[in-house]
């Protein structure tokens, strides 16, 4: 059967008529589109519409995240960040309780914790070529693979420990080398170091190797005033039986007992944090050791040291 062609309109006008309505009433944009189109049908110029995006904010969000003031709120951070590890240093009873073994779970980990928020914030891209690098450094906090605790180790291994006690321990780095002087303390009267050398060299940006050279137990130096009354007799007769010896021998202990460490003890290690005032190392197993400025920085004096050239 054929069906009229003005029978096909009458079929599906309807369908396209509902069509049509029910996309207006759920999409009101495809009616405003519609609406457009029927007033504008003349108008070949005016019947395309053009859609433009927004620029994206993101851009001008990282403008304002660098600029001056976010670099003043890291800097800020940063030396808010230096207090607070210098204060759970305190806390942790200082260095006499690190080398006496006196600090507990509590407050080693707090130190680390405070140690890894600072790391974060390095100023310094480049320390192992750093000017701030060289200098006299005093030691706050060391791990067990350091250089310090071997000075240490050696000293309470040398004397009992009823005797002797590690006062402080320092570390002066110049043009390659490392000096660590761990000034020790006997009967509260008499003061003797020992000092240990090492040799460094620059392995990268941030990597260092260190092999010891030689360590030197400093000749003890007597104070009269602390000598207990009973003790000061004895002492007279040792400085009297020094006096007595051969030359060769009395000037080997004046200048102190050399110990040949070549080959005995090396390293590798990674300073993860510099500036003018702290220094921070970790060795291979991740220990980490913490360093303060003792004096006067060379870049503050107007000296250089050439740049690692990778």
């Amino acid at each position: 059967m054929s069906i009229p062609h003005s029978s096909i309109f009458t079929i599906v006008s309807p369908i396209h008529s509902s069509f049509n309505s029910s996309l207006s009433s759920s999409f009101p944009f495809t009616s405003l589109l519609s609406s457009f189109h029927s007033n504008h049908k003349h108008s070949p110029s005016t019947t395309c519409l053009t859609l433009r995006r927004s620029p994206p904010c993101r851009a001008m969000v990282q403008q304002a995240v660098q600029g001056p003031q976010a670099a003043y709120a890291k800097e800020m951070e940063r030396l808010s960040a230096k207090e607070s590890l210098l204060l759970a240093f305190k806390d942790a009873g200082g260095f006499k309780a690190l080398v006496s073994g006196k600090t507990n779970d509590i407050q080693r980990i707090d130190v680390i914790e405070r140690i890894t928020a600072l790391e974060r914030l390095n100023p310094t891209p480049r320390p192992t070529t750093s000017p701030f690098l060289e200098g006299r450094w005093n030691f706050e906090w060391f791990g067990s693979g350091s250089p310090g605790l071997f000075a240490a180790r050696f000293i309470f291994e040398t004397f009992p420990s009823s005797l002797a006690n590690l006062s402080k321990m320092d570390v002066f780095f110049k043009d390659g080398n490392a000096k660590v002087t761990a000034s020790l303390g006997l009967l509260n009267s008499i003061e003797s170091k020992f000092i240990l050398q090492t040799k460094l060299s620059v392995e990268g940006p941030l990597r260092m190797k260190e092999e010891s050279v030689e360590g030197v137990l400093v000749s003890p130096t007597v104070i009269e005033d602390r000598v207990p009354e009973q003790l000061k007799g004895a002492l007279g007769q040792a400085a009297n039986a020094l006096q007595q010896l051969p030359a060769p021998i009395r000037d080997a202990v004046a200048t102190g007992l050399k110990v040949p460490l070549s080959g005995s003890f090396q390293r590798l290690f990674m300073i993860s944090y510099l500036d003018e005032e702290i220094l921070i190392i970790r060795d291979t197993a991740g220990m980490p050791e913490v360093l303060t400025r003792l004096d006067a920085s060379p870049s503050s004096l107007g000296e250089s040291i050439p740049e690692y050239v990778s």
